[in-house]
């Protein structure tokens, strides 16, 4: 369990909110806004209504307590970097910030950030990828080469065995897990057998899974 302070409570905010409290992290959340922090009293362990980019303020939560600070003020962007500044001099341990354009992913980072998110960038980019084959469920990725495929179990694999496919060694692709009916087996040995309506979690170079699946 961490301790998160969370600071704007916007959709994007709240959407944070709500997946920290369903994974049992206890929250503050910190909105100027009175009827937002109200609205999030339901799934933050605690809220607060004030002024992040006032340093007394800020001071009075006790930054140094939190294991990270997140900083998702959307609609001013002054306000966000001048947040993300004031964590960093009141010692916060980590702080990962929003931004919306690439010019303030830049100076985030120079200016108290440690890691920065992109929303809009990062879904166009999943959004790409995901529709460009019927056989891409979810991508996840880790650098500029490599990547985490969800994919729909080609019809050409029907009844062989993960040994049988040899994927691994015909295009350095790892099989990571199968998902059938909702659920993920994370158990993958070579014996397994795949099928249509299962999935598969696959680890590779982007431009070898594109082959093995002729995406």
């Amino acid at each position: 369990m961490k301790s998160v302070l969370l600071i704007g409570l916007g959709r994007f905010g709240r959407h944070i909110a709500m997946k920290l409290y369903d994974l049992n992290h206890q929250v503050m959340a910190v909105d100027i806004n009175e009827e937002r922090v109200n609205g999030a009293l339901s799934f933050v362990t605690s809220a607060q209504i004030g002024d992040s980019t006032n340093e007394e303020f800020l001071s009075s939560l006790g930054i140094r307590n939190f294991d990270v600070c997140i900083v998702t003020i959307g609609d001013n962007f002054q306000n966000s970097l001048e947040t993300a500044s004031l964590l960093k001099e009141l010692g916060a341990r980590k702080v990962i910030a929003r931004a919306s354009r690439g010019v303030q992913e830049k100076f985030l980072l120079r200016n108290g950030a440690d890691e920065v998110v992109y929303p809009e960038k990062q879904l166009a980019a999943w959004t790409a990828i995901r529709c460009t084959s019927r056989h891409i469920l979810d991508y996840i990725e880790l650098d500029k080469d490599c990547s985490i495929f969800e994919l729909a179990v080609p019809e050409g694999w029907n009844g062989k065995s993960v040994v049988q496919l040899d994927i691994r060694k015909k295009y350095g692709i790892n099989v990571l897990g199968v998902r059938e009916n909702g659920k993920l087996n994370m158990n993958v040995g070579p014996d397994m057998a795949l099928s249509e309506g299962k999935s598969i979690l696959v680890l590779g170079q982007q431009r070898a899974v594109q082959k093995c699946f002729r995406i």
